[in-house]
């Protein structure tokens, strides 16, 4: 009669040990957003075009000299900013 070695039983991950495993760089990540198809994708942003009055863009151009920001980031400030404060009520 042979001497059988008793089987190793692996015990299951412990919630400790999933949350470490998960808050590694390499770790898989949840699926991203859908991703936002208007405009024309330029990185992670993306490209529109904008109709705007000329005596708005001479002051948002004067805003952007005067404070050495791009154009652009003037009129994405502008726009946050007027969402973030509901300034439309909506």
């Amino acid at each position: 009669m042979a001497i059988q070695r008793k089987p190793k039983v692996t015990p299951a991950p412990t919630a400790a040990q999933d949350a470490f495993i998960q808050g590694a760089p390499d770790a898989a990540k949840p699926a991203a957003p859908a991703v936002y198809e208007k405009g024309i994708a330029k990185g992670n942003k993306r490209q529109i075009t904008l109709t705007i009055a000329p005596d708005l863009l001479r002051r948002v151009d004067e805003t952007a000299k005067r404070t050495g920001q791009a154009r652009a980031a003037i009129i994405n400030m502008a726009i946050f900013n007027a969402l973030e404060s509901n300034v439309f009520g909506v």
